[in-house]
């Protein structure tokens, strides 16, 4: 491998890797490999539904690709987080609401209706599916009120759940969840083309499932309530559907032997995994010692920021020690990737999962003393924001958590309260990059320079 022009500055070198990571996610040349080895046929006409944070390069691909086969989309939509042009007169396009639906998601969910209907029997449906379409296309069932939706969701957000737990109770209140997108579609043929942003690529998670079947019962989900503390507090109607669900008086989400899933195929095509080792090649082209932890992380994220941090200083002294006795050794990088959790409880600071793991493991850096010197963390989520905020996530060194205690901020007080976009801020150590428009989860690097 030819050894590339590798950033002088550790915190242009983590952005360098994290753009790598990123850039092997880039939607649009993922998709595009993808439909490469699929086969359609030629006389069907073809409709894409386009959801989620990487919708519109998705779509953006599969109207070039169609193109390049001289078709064009039949019709369509895209549902999007943020305002953008159409790629096609045919398609229209939908800005949603993320992480918690609103009035946008409720539209958004009403517009898919309507795309769903134009859909005839013998048409063909590409479903391009990336994460955030649980949010953005987030609407109850009928007969649900929006405003309980959204306060699940809420509850939800800042209950410590994982994201595949999360998407199981989710998907029990959602119209277009659980394989309910692929049983309005049913019967024409469907091809979810998909985007992975859950640990273990679960696919019944991603997006919450609208396109696969839901392998789960109602009376899972309320036990699954009652185990996390929610059940009481989940708004009544909603409660009383899933009890009707229960003892058979409402549907059960569509399951595995629904004739929709006949007509349904499924194919993944990009993943925290790809992104992970692209990271760790753009490392090695550096001349650097790149380890990839194949553990995947979740779990709260002060806890995880609090264990990575203690392994780098592990790390770090060993390199010195091994310095001093005149052994060669490289910088070194160790790769994860996962997602993490944080509960909130009644605290409402602002920052995100990424921030708060940044921001604890800057306090075990600080507490090392010598220790830790050479260490250099970052940790982000791939679509570019963390949380409900600005920033993607942030960076962790020694001198950290002091920089932000001369800023004028308590960063203990902070990280109880969960205002890590503050501290950081103050600190001057949030990584801002935009949107950018993949998701595959969260990435941390952590950088050990060789010992002077």
């Amino acid at each position: 491998m030819t050894t590339a022009t590798r950033p002088a500055d550790p915190r242009a070198l983590l952005a360098d890797l994290y753009w790598a990571a990123v850039t092997a996610a880039a939607p649009g040349p993922a998709l595009r490999l993808a439909l490469t080895r699929v086969a359609t046929a030629p006389s069907r006409p073809i409709h894409l539904i386009a959801l989620g944070k990487a919708a519109l390069p998705m779509a953006q691909t599969a109207v070039d690709v169609l193109a390049q086969r001289r078709l064009a989309p039949a019709g369509g939509i895209l549902v999007v987080p943020e305002a953008s042009p159409s790629p096609h007169p045919r398609l229209s396009i939908v800005v949603g609401d993320h992480p918690q639906p609103g009035p946008g998601s409720f539209n958004a969910a009403d517009r898919l209706g309507d795309a769903v209907a134009a859909v005839r029997p013998d048409e063909e449906v590409w479903v391009l599916l990336s994460g955030g379409t649980t949010s953005l296309i987030g609407a109850p069932l009928p007969g649900l009120r929006s405003t309980d939706l959204t306060e699940l969701y809420r509850q939800l957000l800042g209950s410590g759940l994982d994201i595949t737990a999360m998407n199981r109770i989710r998907k029990r209140f959602t119209r277009w969840a659980g394989g309910r997108l692929a049983a309005a579609l049913h019967p024409a043929h469907v091809k979810n083309f998909t985007i992975s942003d859950v640990i273990g690529d679960d696919l019944p998670s991603i997006g919450s499932g609208p396109c696969v079947p839901d392998i789960s019962s109602a009376a899972e989900v309320r036990t699954a309530l009652g185990s996390a503390g929610l059940w009481e507090n989940v708004p009544t109607g909603l409660r009383e559907h899933l009890e009707a669900v229960i003892r058979g008086e409402a549907p059960e989400t569509p399951k595995p032997d629904h004739p929709a899933f006949r007509t349904t195929e499924t194919i993944l095509i990009a993943s925290n995994r790809l992104a992970l080792q692209a990271a760790a090649d753009r490392a090695h082209a550096f001349g650097l010692e790149a380890l990839l932890v194949d553990t995947a992380l979740a779990g709260e994220a002060a806890e995880v920021g609090r264990r990575l941090a203690s392994k780098l200083v592990d790390y770090d002294v060993t390199n010195r020690v091994r310095a001093q006795d005149g052994k060669v050794n490289k910088d070194t990088i160790l790769v994860w990737g996962g997602e993490t959790t944080v509960t909130l409880g009644s605290a409402t600071g602002l920052g995100g999962r990424s921030q708060e793991l940044v921001l604890a493991a800057a306090e075990i850096l600080a507490r090392g003393g010598g220790a830790g010197r050479n260490v250099h963390l970052l940790a982000a989520g791939t679509d570019g924001r963390d949380g409900p905020t600005d920033a993607a996530g942030g960076f962790a060194e020694a001198s950290t958590w002091e920089a932000i205690r001369r800023a004028g901020r308590d960063p203990a007080r902070d990280l109880q309260t969960h205002h890590a976009y503050d501290a950081l801020a103050a600190g001057r150590a949030l990584f801002k990059t935009g949107m950018t428009g993949t998701n595959v989860m969260d990435l941390v690097f952590g950088l050990i320079s060789r010992a002077a």
